[in-house]
C-alpha cells in the first residue's frame, strides 16, 4: 500500500485514523496494582503529564501508533494511535511488534547463563569455539567478552542497504547469519580486538552462532527455554526462518519511502538473527528488564560483569546494554529499530523505575534519540 506524501494527501491518508475520535485518543492508566513496585527510596513517580503529552496527537506524519509502559515506583501505561491507517482501527495497547536490537539483551543473557554453567568462558575465543570462522587475517584472538561489549574489531557484515529505501525491494530475500558473518570476516579486522568500542549487529550475530554451536540447539529454542518461559514472556518469539509476518495481534508499521507512506509490516528479518529478530510486547520486555536486573536471568555475579564498561576510551556499553544519566540517576537501556518499528527499554539497576516503549514510527531507523527523548525520558524526569 502506498500513500502520496503531500500535505493534502497525508491528511486524506490518515483521515480514517484521525476521524476515529475517542477511539484514536490516548488511553492511559496506572499499571495493575497487584504488581508490587520495587522497594526503593524514590518518593515521586514518572512525569505522567509529559508521557501523556508524548501520546497526544497520534497518529501524525511521524508516528502512527505508540505504546508506553512504566514500572517500578509509580507504574503507568498508555497507548495512542491506530493499528491500521487504512481502516482507522484503534491502537492495540498490548500489540506485538518488532523489537529490533533489544534482542541483544536476550542474547547476552543466554551467553552469561552458559558462562555460569561452565560451557563458555568470557575470555574464551571465537577461534576456539568456532574454528575456521575467522580467517588468518585475524591474528589476535577475539574473545566472547569482546563480542558482548562490541569491542571485537569485526566489521559490519552483509546487508541489503543502509536505508529503508535501499532495503525495501529486498524485504522478502534471505541472508543467512553465516553469509552475514562471512562478508564481515572477508573485510578483515577494523582494529585490534579490545582496542575500541564500535556498536554493531555483527558481534551479536556471531554470539548467536556461538550459542547454537555450544548447545547443539537453535538460538530461538534456547531463548524460549532459558528466557521467555521462565519469565512468562508468552507474547515473545522469533520468526520461523524467513517468515515475514508478525503473528498475533499487532499494530502495522509504516515508513516514508520516496515520498510515499508505505506499509512495511511484512519483512523477512532473518539476517538480524540474534542481533535483532525478536518480536515481543511491552509487558514482556518489562518482564525481561525485571528478570535481568532481579537476578532471575543473569546470575548476580555475572550481572555485575554485564553492567561493567570495557576499559576503552569513550565506552558507553557494557554487555548489550548502554548506560546514561537521566535526572542524575544512572540508567541502563537498549534501543532497537526495524522499518516501521522503534523500541526502547530502560531501567535503574535497583528497578525503582523501568520503561518500555514501542513506537510505530515512519522514520524508525534514523530518529532513535528523538523517539527515546519523547517516549522514554519522561519516565525518569522526577
Amino acid at each position: 500500500m502506498r500513500l502520496q506524501r503531500r500535505t493534502a494527501v497525508v491528511a486524506a491518508s490518515l483521515a480514517l485514523a484521525l476521524a476515529a475520535g475517542p477511539l484514536a485518543a490516548p488511553v492511559f492508566a496506572a499499571s495493575d496494582p497487584r504488581v508490587p513496585a520495587a522497594a526503593c527510596s524514590w518518593t515521586t513517580g514518572p512525569d505522567t503529564e509529559a508521557l501523556a503529552a508524548a501520546l497526544a496527537g497520534i497518529p501524525d506524519d511521524k508516528v502512527t501508533a505508540a505504546q508506553i509502559r512504566v514500572g517500578g515506583k509509580g507504574s503507568w501505561h498508555g497507548a495512542a494511535g491506530v493499528r491500521d491507517v487504512r481502516t482507522g482501527a484503534p491502537v492495540l495497547e498490548h500489540g506485538r511488534f518488532r523489537a529490533g536490537s533489544t534482542t541483544k539483551v536476550v542474547t547476552a543473557s543466554i551467553v552469561l547463563q552458559l558462562v555460569a554453567e561452565g560451557r563458555i568462558d568470557l575470555d574464551g575465543t571465537v577461534q576456539e569455539y568456532l574454528p575456521g570462522l575467522l580467517t588468518d587475517d585475524f591474528r589476535e584472538p577475539v574473545t566472547v567478552r569482546q563480542l558482548l561489549t562490541y569491542t571485537s574489531g569485526l566489521q559490519p557484515g552483509a546487508g541489503f542497504g543502509d536505508t529503508t529505501e535501499e532495503m525495501f525491494p529486498h524485504r522478502f530475500e534471505t541472508l543467512t547469519p553465516r553469509e552475514v558473518v562471512a562478508a564481515a570476516v572477508a573485510k578483515g579486522p577494523a582494529y585490534t580486538p579490545g582496542e575500541r568500542q564500535t556498536y554493531g549487529n555483527i558481534h551479536y550475530t556471531v554470539l548467536g552462532m556461538l550459542i547454537e554451536k555450544v548447545t547443539g540447539d537453535s538460538y530461538a529454542h534456547q531463548a524460549r527455554v532459558r528466557v521467555f518461559r521462565p519469565l512468562g514472556m508468552h507474547g515473545s518469539s522469533f520468526p520461523a526462518g524467513p517468515d515475514p509476518r508478525v503473528h498475533g495481534p499487532h499494530n502495522r508499521g509504516y515508513e516514508w519511502i520516496d515520498g510515499e507512506l508505505v506499509d512495511v509490516t511484512e519483512w523477512n528479518m532473518s539476517d538480524r538473527f540474534a542481533a535483532g529478530d525478536l518480536i515481543s510486547t511491552t509487558a514482556d520486555l518489562e518482564r525481561l528488564l525485571k528478570g535481568v536486573f532481579g537476578g532471575r536471568v543473569v546470575p548476580p555475579a555475572l550481572l555485575k560483569e554485564m553492567l561493567t564498561l570495557p576499559p576503552v576510551e569513550g565506552a558507553r556499553y557494557g554487555m548489550a546494554l548502554e548506560t546514561f544519566k537521566l535526572n542524575g540517576r544512572q540508567v541502563w537501556g537498549k534501543s532497537g529499530s526495524r522499518p516501521g518499528y522503534a523500541t526502547g527499554i530502560a531501567a535503574t539497576p535497583d528497578l525503582c523505575r523501568t520503561v518500555v516503549f514501542s513506537v510505530n514510527a515512519t522514520d524508525a531507523r534514523s530518529n532513535g534519540l528523538g523517539i527515546a527523548q519523547r517516549f522514554a525520558f519522561p519516565a525518569f524526569n522526577r
